[in-house]
């Protein structure tokens, strides 16, 4: 627990890495030696208090359920008919909805292989007419004041298909207000949204964007509409004919109004362009949003239509008929040479635990052939995903072949979910201090690219035997209390968060893990859903009895990538393959093509 090594270094608590057979829930492991955690989930115990407790307990209980059929599986799992799996993972090249069908599917499109390039949505829909309204959000009503007159409605392209009691991520936030917002003019709000965390917003406010500003595939992000009179608006495009009938040569600009007016259909088509996204509406280019790092193409499995709109219909064009993620046999190259290689007898400087999900197969695939393999290739940093259980007993059948050729998963066996991500960050830690005796253990996501040299440089500045706590840090950080993601009194019952560290990428001491593998093993470790934070309150604990040394650099990025990045966030595999090329360069630079 905590009071270890009170007056000690964070020593390796080995000599020789403890070395036997991993076990789930405590029971003999024989058929999945090696891959399998040694936490006992069994301590979760459903009867104790606490929300999360009890939730954990029951994934536990189910997942050592599927775990048990997983393991009957006689060796390793037969391929699927070839053809048979072809045939389920195959997608409609295009979908039609009326509006009605729209309305009984709650608003959704799904689109079950996401877009591609060249991709494109027609909707065509009615925004209704204003209503008054209290509580608008998106501006400022006083107490006193009349409610607001509010018409706006909100286009998504979401990622549906992500891991379960996960928000899904707005790949993109299309939202007209028709009669403005706390700007009081006519606007179009875009924008990006991962786990409530949204990204800097484009607004098109009626000006056309400046010359000097990037584009998108040559197209400007905002064309400019007539602000103010709709006189004008009827003068110009009158002008604009009479020029064209009269054959002047000089090029002629013609203003439109906004594009979307209250009781009149419109038709809006997004396209899937190179750079971005481009929205036409009635035939005309209103806004193109250039792609944001992170938010891939083909993880938008999902339209969804809200706020003040009546629909008509939904054509949806020019689709994949297949999904990188769904064909793990199309992602996953069996080559001995991305094979993890056994375990070092010695103890280690760094473990680095990598938080996956069990159907990111293409994800694990793009880590291994890339940073991973520096690690593969050190013998002093091991490195290994932490995967639980889905769902889908196809992908937990294929996620066992996976890990018993690969040699690099281990599987903690109960049912994934968001709110218990938790549990994977402490079973690192117990693989970190119990099965490879590690100096520094390394958290992270499959989705993060770590610049190992980098983090060991930024490692070796702080003198040997402290007890450290590394990554981007969060202070003075207050729980939300209302929403989607509010946090309970009963969750959280302080008003702040203790000082954390960003949950893409944080490294903390052998002695700060060894005593939450202890206090966990004792029933003492308290909790909670969101695992930085959870970490956070941990070391704050370990604090208390020993100092640890807090370090902060933004170099461990939170929000996709900058310049000489010790590690970059939201980074789908193409963009791994190509960090990992310009590192191979000597270029630590971001790459932002898709």
């Amino acid at each position: 627990s905590g009071e270890r090594g009170r007056g000690s270094a964070p020593a390796r608590p080995l000599k020789r890495p403890h070395r036997e057979t991993l076990s789930a829930a405590g029971r003999s492991s024989r058929r999945l030696p090696g891959i399998v955690s040694g936490l006992d989930l069994r301590r979760l115990n459903a009867t104790r208090s606490g929300s999360l407790r009890k939730v954990a307990a029951e994934a536990a209980a189910a997942g050592a359920r599927v775990f048990s059929e997983l393991q009957t599986l006689a060796g390793t799992v037969t391929e699927l008919d070839a053809t048979g799996e072809e045939e389920r993972s195959r997608c409609p090249h295009s979908i039609v909805l009326t509006g009605d069908e729209f309305r009984v599917k709650g608003r959704t499109v799904e689109l079950p292989c996401g877009l591609t390039l060249g991709s494109y949505i027609t909707v065509a829909a009615t925004p209704r007419a204003a209503h008054a309204d209290r509580d608008p959000k998106i501006t400022l009503v006083r107490e006193g004041d009349e409610p607001i007159m509010v018409s706006q409605f909100m286009m998504e392209l979401q990622g549906l298909k992500t891991v379960d009691g996960e928000d899904p991520p707005r790949i993109l936030h299309f939202n007209p207000r028709l009669r403005g917002d706390w700007s009081g003019k006519p606007v179009i709000e875009q924008n990006t949204c991962y786990r409530m965390q949204w990204g800097t917003s484009l607004r098109c406010e009626g000006w056309r964007s400046r010359a000097d500003e990037e584009t998108v595939d040559g197209m400007v992000k905002c064309e400019k509409w007539i602000r103010d009179d709709e006189e004008r608006s009827e003068q110009s495009k009158t002008s604009w004919w009479l020029n064209r009938l009269i054959g002047r040569t000089k090029k002629v600009s013609v203003d439109w109004p906004y594009p979307f007016v209250e009781d009149r259909m419109f038709v809006l088509t997004l396209t899937a362009g190179l750079e971005g996204y481009h929205v036409n509406v009635d035939g005309r280019h209103a806004t193109s949003f250039p792609y944001r790092t992170g938010f891939v193409l083909e993880d938008a499995t999902g339209l969804s239509l809200n706020g003040d709109l009546d629909v008509q219909s939904v054509f949806a064009g020019t689709l994949p008929t297949a999904h990188p993620s769904f064909s793990p046999q199309k992602h996953l190259e069996m080559l001995p040479i991305w094979q993890a290689p056994p375990l070092p007898d010695e103890p280690i400087e760094i473990f680095i635990g990598i938080l996956s999900a069990g159907n990111h197969f293409a994800e694990r695939m793009a880590v291994r052939k890339t940073w991973m393999s520096a690690a593969q290739k050190s013998s002093n940093v091991v490195a290994r995903f932490f995967v639980a259980l889905n769902g889908r007993k196809e992908v937990n059948a294929e996620l066992k072949k996976e890990a018993e050729f690969f040699g690099d998963i281990v599987i903690v066996p109960f049912m994934d979910s968001y709110d218990l991500v938790v549990l994977k960050t402490v079973a690192i830690c117990e693989y970190g201090v119990r099965v490879v005796s590690a100096r520094y253990i390394m958290k992270c996501d499959d989705d993060n690219f770590v610049r190992l040299e980098s983090v060991k440089d930024e490692l070796k500045k702080i003198p040997r035997g402290k007890s450290l706590y590394v990554g981007n840090m969060n202070y003075h950080h207050k729980p939300l209390r209302t929403g989607k993601w509010a946090v309970t009194y009963e969750e959280w019952p302080e008003e702040d968060y203790p000082t954390y560290a960003n949950g893409p990428g944080y490294v903390i001491s052998s002695d700060i893990a060894a005593s939450i593998v202890s206090e966990f093993t004792a029933h003492k470790l308290r909790l909670f859903k969101m695992e930085d934070v959870s970490m956070g309150m941990w070391v704050e604990r370990f604090n208390n009895t020993r100092h640890v040394q807090y370090v902060h650099s933004i170099k461990f990025c939170q929000f996709g990538c900058i310049d000489d990045y010790y590690t970059a966030h939201y980074q789908s595999p193409r963009q791994m393959l190509c960090l990992w090329d310009k590192l191979q360069s000597g270029k630590a630079q971001c790459c932002n093509m898709r």
